[in-house]
């Protein structure tokens, strides 16, 4: 334990000492919180300067792959000059600040320019209209930065079309490979010269009182990479089995874990190895520029090996998360590797002919050979895991679960991989390259954002679990049950999963296989940053806002309503219809507020949604009328109160009680306790019976009896007056009272009718009646009269 703690010591100490060695390397030492930051006239000339020089660097690149370098420093540029603009604004506030206090000059003073505030206010201006002048010039050198960078992105794409569009020899043509093996003199004098550079550069830092500090440093970044990937490894799986709660966030953290691990290890030996490199001496153009290069190369090795290493877990299964059978991960893992190592060595020795300076068509056969290598080996891949996948069904082991996106993917490949191989046949290098390297940085993103889908997915699966202290937390604050904390869960989970899926297809177009994640950060926020999201005036930092006003609005209405319906409503004298309606109208009308409050947080300008109305307008003038004229019935139903919660209605053969007015339709529950939904514009348009209007409603309990001709009317007429009067559900007021109906061959029929004080009591009262009846008719002797034969 003891051991472990050491190295974990180590690997912090190297951790702190890899991030202030490339910072010391790279920029200078930054000056104090608390220090004014002076911009000097020397220090705009700097910045000139570089942009100069790179311009003069773009106006001399010859093809796609030498500007991306350019661009990239002039991204770091664009930073620095708003660092610097950012760090004067505090100071020109203070200063008009100071001004405004000390007002204006007067225009009449008796000793003008004497007085302490006149020198003061003299002072201030000054210095004002310095700073003032300073970050005009800073604004217009970022200016002149964004257009430089609007000109790189059009010459790139013109130049990518070119090379992309560019016939040279085919692989089969012997012309092809002479360059390889035939270099002429201004190749080989131009690798002779970045040669000497290297030697140069190797022999400042191997100088007496250099060489300790050198291999230290080199031997501290193999160890690093070597030994301390696998202690932050196997230190970070640990964390992940002992801190994580054991299910599936704990199988895709490990994953995460790993490639991490792996991600962080390289960037601490690659910053040593270039510190081990730059401390004497900063290295020569050539060298910087392929420095640079070799450093992104680097980084998409680490992230195909780390993320393949992370997906397939051969070691354990168990961990694997995408459903992808044992045999198939075996044939899939060393490909991975092979694939990594062909990137490194094939495209660091392109990065070097083209650092160099060298001809064109070495560089298109350095290509070529990259992109057959990389064309064979996926090519392999795919031939290999299609023969495990049969050779498994052969022998009757059940494969992985069929996926059409699995499915779609590898139709994809094999076409591109097809594509491949006739561009290079038919001489369009640049083509075949370009199609390789994007199917490799497809499946990166592919991998990569996979992972993050089912770290996200399983977090909240674990954070919203009512089993966990989370969960229970959030019961208890958000007063919701445990369906409702599932809804909930499934919602932020979809949106946060179709938000990640987004975000790889705006990566998929800002990136690309040789970005470096820094890199690819600043574009993904420069896209989502752009034209795009400034048209609505939707600021990215407004986003957490509008997210806390929809969070707390919600909760807030959620609230009320429960204070509503428990505390004060009851409390009334409405009755409880009246209740339920005013409890909906003010939730509708609380949603609607919370929405216009989010937007206005969020800071979208009403004018700028003209285009939805009219889209809007369009859709309800052709589908959406009818959910209007429900939406407007269900609000006319709640404020007029024609019906209301708790009435008996009859409409359209339908007759049961109202259980819930919603927003497009009203619920009716049937005497058999099933329920009806009658959108709301048929309650407004049609005849509608409201039985229980008036409060006072009775029901009306009447039976039709028929009875032979030889009985005696009056006895019979004082049972059935004797039985209505003694039931207690029928009223005295108005009275039960027998009529005689009818008298026909067959009998003669006596009505009785009563009053109740429900209809809803009426068929029950009916039943008791007649039960009540029947028994006492028995009882006296009087029969009912049988339905007269049909004659024969």
């Amino acid at each position: 334990m003891r051991k472990a703690l050491t190295m974990i010591g180590i690997l912090a100490l190297t951790l702190l000492f890899a991030g202030t060695t490339r910072l010391l390397a790279a920029e200078p030492a930054q000056a104090p919180a608390d220090t004014a930051i002076k911009v000097t006239q020397t220090d705009l000339q700097a910045l000139q300067l570089r942009l100069d020089s790179l311009k003069q660097e773009i106006s001399q690149a010859s093809n796609y792959a030498q500007l991306e370098g350019p661009q990239d420093r002039l991204q770091v540029l664009m930073v620095d000059i708003d660092r610097l603009s950012t760090a004067l604004l505090p100071e020109q506030a203070q200063l008009q600040a100071q001004l405004e206090v000390l007002g204006p000059a007067p225009v009449d003073s008796l000793v003008p320019g004497t007085s302490d505030i006149a020198t003061q206010r003299t002072a201030l201006s000054e210095q004002k209209n310095s700073l003032d002048t300073t970050l005009k010039a800073l604004a217009t050198l970022k200016d002149n930065a964004k257009n430089l960078l609007t000109q790189i992105s059009g010459l790139r794409r013109s130049m990518l079309e070119s090379e992309l569009t560019l016939s040279t020899h085919s692989l089969l043509n012997p012309a092809f490979w002479s360059p390889l093996f035939r270099p002429s003199a201004d190749d080989r004098q131009r690798l002779q010269a970045f040669m000497a550079q290297v030697g140069e550069s190797a022999a400042a830092v191997w100088q007496p009182g250099q060489r300790f500090y050198t291999v230290t440093l080199v031997v501290l970044a193999l160890l690093i990479w070597t030994v301390g990937r696998r202690l932050v490894d196997r230190w970070m799986a640990w964390l992940c089995m002992h801190r994580v709660p054991e299910g599936r966030l704990r199988r895709s953290s490990l994953a995460l874990a790993s490639v991490l691990a792996t991600l962080l290890a390289t960037g601490i030996a690659l910053n040593l190895l270039f510190y081990a490199c730059t401390h004497h001496l900063p290295l020569p153009s050539p060298l910087t520029t392929f420095s640079e290069e070799f450093e992104k190369l680097a980084y998409t090795c680490v992230l195909i090996t780390g993320l393949s290493r992370a997906l397939l877990s051969t070691t354990h299964p168990s961990w694997r998360l995408p459903d992808i059978a044992d045999p198939v991960a075996l044939v899939l893992q060393p490909f991975a590797r092979w694939l990594a190592v062909a990137l490194l060595v094939l495209v660091a020795l392109v990065q070097v002919a083209s650092a160099a300076g060298m001809s064109s068509q070495l560089l298109l056969a350095g290509r070529g050979i990259a992109a057959l290598t990389i064309t064979v080996l996926i090519i392999a891949l795919l031939v290999r895991t299609s023969s495990a996948r049969r050779s498994m069904a052969a022998a009757g082991d059940v494969p992985e679960a069929a996926s059409t996106l699995a499915g779609l993917i590898y139709t994809l490949a094999s076409l591109a991989m097809v594509a491949s191989v006739l561009a290079l046949l038919t001489g369009y290098v640049s083509l075949a390259r370009f199609i390789t390297y994007e199917t490799v940085w497809i499946f990166l993103l592919l991998s990569g954002f996979y992972l993050l889908m089912q770290v996200f997915r399983d977090s909240c699966e674990h954070f919203f679990s009512p089993r966990q202290a989370s969960g229970k937390a959030l019961k208890e604050l958000l007063g919701i049950g445990d369906r409702r904390l599932d809804q909930v869960e499934t919602l932020i989970s979809g949106f946060g999963r179709a938000a990640l899926l987004l975000l790889a297809v705006v990566t998929l177009f800002v990136g690309g296989i040789g970005t470096t994640l820094g890199q690819l950060a600043s574009n993904i926020m420069a896209f989502l940053g752009g034209a795009g999201l400034r048209q609505f005036n939707i600021i990215p930092g407004h986003l957490f806002n509008a997210l806390l006003a929809l969070v707390l609005g919600i909760y807030l209405i959620r609230t009320l309503r429960r204070w509503l319906d428990n505390e004060f409503l009851p409390k009334t004298d409405m009755d409880p219809g009246m209740c339920a309606s005013l409890s909906t109208l003010f939730a509708n009308i609380g949603y609607a507020l919370v929405i216009l409050l989010t937007l206005s947080a969020l800071g979208v300008k009403w004018t700028n949604l003209a285009w939805i109305v009219s889209a809007l307008s369009v859709g309800i003038g052709f589908g959406l009328q009818e959910i209007v004229k429900n939406f407007v019935s269900g609000l006319i139903l709640l404020t007029e109160r024609p019906v209301k919660v708790g009435d008996l209605i009859s409409i359209s053969g339908v007759e049961g009680d109202i259980r819930r007015i919603n927003v497009r339709a009203t619920e009716i529950q049937l005497s058999d306790r099933s329920i009806v939904i009658v959108p709301n514009s048929q309650l407004i348009s049609q005849n509608l019976r409201n039985v229980t209007l008036g409060g006072s409603a009775q029901g009306v309990a009447s039976l039709e009896l028929v009875f032979p001709l030889d009985i005696d009317p009056e006895q019979v007429q004082t049972l059935l007056y004797e039985v209505y009067c003694e039931h207690p559900t029928i009223l005295d007021k108005p009275a039960p009272f027998v009529r005689f109906s009818k008298l026909t061959p067959d009998g003669i029929t006596l009505t009785v009718t009563g009053y109740v004080a429900s209809p809803r009591i009426v068929g029950v009262t009916k039943s008791e009646l007649l039960f009540e009846i029947l028994k006492r008719l028995g009882a006296a002797g009087i029969e009912l009269a049988k339905p007269a034969q049909p004659q024969g």
